[in-house]
């Protein structure tokens, strides 16, 4: 009471104080995020000047996610949004720098092969109609959400007419010469056979031949294009779950075994467990092969009205009443002819419930009769198009399989018996023409309730890691790992983009303290992830796109630069001047590989070596080549014959593929180009 006393006489400072935080808050926020600019706040991106609203982005982010499902990720989709408003911009631009308009009939034309299949667009005989465009145009313009999605349907109809219209120029302007068909011809047909000697660079081991940093650097340095890497950081966690513990396990376990007495005296089962659990009442019954497996082999055994457990399952302790046991096959085979309530679509009669339920009670009585008219009544009268063809008839289907009067009618009456049966279909008369596997079910109640972790122990794992967390900044993160008997998982290359933390799943959180401003290398910082304490420290930042590390650039360097010296070093052991002189130093043999050609230029026992077989092919009958460094070692290649294909009149269907593959990459290729060209501001970190 004191303290709530204290509270109330200094309200008007505890307001003054919040209200000061909360002006703090928002002041830094803007200045993390770049300054306070109206711009910057509002602009997701700016390409070549084109600025994509921050608010129309996400609309369409949070529109695409609901698409794709519960199960789809905030990242994934402005990943697919991203791609498609870069390359729309994109086009657009290069679009109207052109100049390029479409006339009314262009996009009417489109809007009719687009709209031409919906109902809502066609007139009385099924075909488009504009007229039914234009008064669905008229009928939202009191709708402003319906207005807005029309209207930008028709924007993204004519950018889409646009932009097809401007690849269409540029595939107009490629041009495959006949020339260059003949020499596509020729890749493909003209063959050589060949002597090669080859040195193999396993020759030499890895081992004695060094690649220091320096050389890597210089390399990377040498070729920016191949290295260059977006902004990224690495870091390493350590986690504290909030899980519980073996103390509140067994109270729980405790609790659950408190309610079974009760549970065994209810008369309202249903009720009891609708109260107590954690999961509603199902209400069916079960086959041994339909239970759950913790109760598989246990409660077919136990007694109608007795309960069984506690037992565990994952997280939750649960016990189950046998609230009904009886015998039934696991099977059956029954055949049955529907009168809908409504149309019939065999016969063509709309009938009442009324005049339906006649109907089937007139069949029935003349089936009791004569069995032998069931096929006859199925064909003119039933409308369960599924079961027509084969004589209204469905085999062996299981218990749970039809709607449950049609399942009670056929599990539950004789084989042999006939009856009319109401479901939300209409009205069935149903035959049961076969029973099997008769067996024991049982219809269960079960209290579930999840384990939980107790408010100490909450506390206990708040504790711990706010410990570990204040050691790690004071002290040596991984030794205080060590100490606390935990090992830090490495997380590397994380993009300012990414989402997808191995071990936490997809979490922001982390990855924006990472690239805060303030964030540096070393620094530690506890976050609440889900239900676990994440412990994360800094260990490297790229804040700016730019090369590759020595570490990072190793794996693709050092082999490349190993091999190069690897061919110097051989270059300098070979002695002679023919093929035999040159294997005989190298203690090889002088190989022969026949019909070689430069569309697949794979040497047999040598692999693909394109610059070694385009060599051979510049060289006459028994004219060698230099040493030539390939991929898997040094080789000098000796022509032994060529066999160039015979000229055709024309080369028409090269030309052909030529264009047709070129046609293809078309749009990609264009997009590709421009996005490589473009000035983009990306700020898409800056708002998730």
């Amino acid at each position: 009471m004191a303290i709530l006393n204290n509270i109330r006489k200094r309200g008007i400072f505890l307001i003054i104080i919040i209200a000061l935080a909360l002006f703090a808050f928002i002041v830094s926020d803007s200045l993390t995020k770049g300054g306070g600019g109206q711009d910057i706040q509002d602009t997701v991106a700016s390409i070549n000047g084109t600025e994509l609203s921050r608010t129309d982005f996400m609309g369409e982010v949070e529109a695409y996610q609901r698409s794709l499902g519960p199960n789809a990720t905030t990242a994934q989709a402005i990943g697919v949004i991203w791609e498609r408003e870069l390359r729309s911009t994109l086009m657009q631009q290069q679009v109207d720098a052109l100049g390029m308009t479409i006339s009314q009939e262009q996009l009417a034309e489109t809007l009719s092969l687009a709209l031409g299949n919906n109902p809502n667009f066609q007139d009385e005989n099924g075909f488009y109609s504009e007229s039914r465009v234009a008064q669905y145009m008229e009928d939202i313009k009191g709708n402003p959400k319906l207005l807005k999605e029309w209207n930008n349907y028709l924007k993204r109809t004519q950018e889409s007419i646009l932009q097809n219209h401007y690849l269409n120029m540029v595939r107009g302007g490629l041009v495959t010469t006949s020339a260059e068909g003949e020499q596509q011809y020729r890749f493909e047909n003209d063959k050589i056979n060949v002597e090669y000697v080859h040195i193999p660079y396993t020759k030499i081991a890895d081992e004695d031949v060094e690649v220091s940093e320096a050389e890597i650097t210089a390399y990377i340095k040498a070729n920016p294009k191949k290295f260059e890497v977006e902004p990224s950081v690495d870091l390493e966690y350590v986690s504290f779950l909030e899980e519980p513990s073996i103390e509140d396990e067994e109270e729980m376990r405790l609790t659950v075994e408190g309610l079974m007495a009760e549970f065994k005296t209810t008369d309202d089962a249903e009720y009891f467990v609708n109260d107590k659990s954690d999961n509603s009442y199902v209400d069916r019954w079960y086959f041994k092969s339909d239970l759950p497996p913790a109760l598989t082999d246990t409660i077919l055994n136990v007694a109608e009205g007795d309960v069984y457990g506690p037992y565990k399952v994952d997280f939750t302790y649960n016990i189950t009443k046998v609230i009904g046991t009886k015998q039934l096959p696991d099977s059956v085979k029954a055949r049955h002819i529907l009168i809908p309530i409504g149309l019939n679509r065999t016969d063509s009669i709309t009938r009442t419930k009324e005049q339906a339920k006649v109907t089937a009670d007139s069949i029935m009585s003349i089936i009791k009769s004569n069995k032998s008219r069931f096929e006859s009544f199925v064909t003119n009268f039933s409308s369960d198009a599924g079961s027509i063809t084969n004589g209204g008839r469905y085999d062996w289907f299981p218990y749970n399989k039809m709607v449950a009067p049609f399942r009670d009618f056929s599990f539950e009456e004789s084989v042999g018996s006939i009856g009319v049966v109401e479901t939300q279909f209409g009205y069935h008369i149903i035959e049961v023409e076969g029973q099997k596997n008769v067996q024991k079910l049982v219809k269960l109640a079960t209290v579930t309730q999840e384990i939980e972790p107790s408010e100490k122990t909450l506390s206990d794992v708040f504790s711990k890691a706010a410990k570990f967390e204040e050691a790690a900044r004071q002290g040596d993160y991984t030794a205080v790992s060590l100490e606390n008997a935990l090992t830090p998982k490495p997380v590397n290359k994380i993009g300012n983009l990414d989402a997808n933390i191995p071990g936490i799943g997809n979490d922001r959180s982390i990855i924006n303290w990472a690239f805060e401003e303030d964030t540096k290398v070393g620094d530690v910082k506890r976050l609440n992830v889900n239900d676990t304490y994440v412990i994360a420290r800094l260990t490297r930042k790229n804040e700016k796109k730019g090369l590759m590390s020595v570490s990072e650039a190793s794996g693709v360097v050092t082999p490349i630069l190993r091999r190069e010296k690897k061919a110097k070093k051989i270059r300098e052991t070979i002695s002679g001047t023919t093929l035999q002189e040159i294997a005989t130093s190298q203690n090889v043999t002088v190989k022969s590989a026949t019909a070689l050609n430069r569309a697949a230029p794979t040497i047999a026992d040598a692999g693909t070596e394109p610059e070694v077989v385009g060599a051979a092919f510049g060289k006459k009958v028994g004219e060698m080549t230099k040493l030539i460094d390939g991929v898997t070692g040094v080789f000098m290649v000796q022509v032994l014959a060529i066999n160039n294909a015979p000229d055709l009149e024309n080369y028409s269907n090269y030309v052909t593929q030529l264009k047709t593959g070129a046609a293809g990459a078309i749009g990609n290729g264009v997009f590709e180009a421009l996005k490589k060209a473009a000035d983009i501001e990306d700020n898409r970190a800056d708002f998730y």
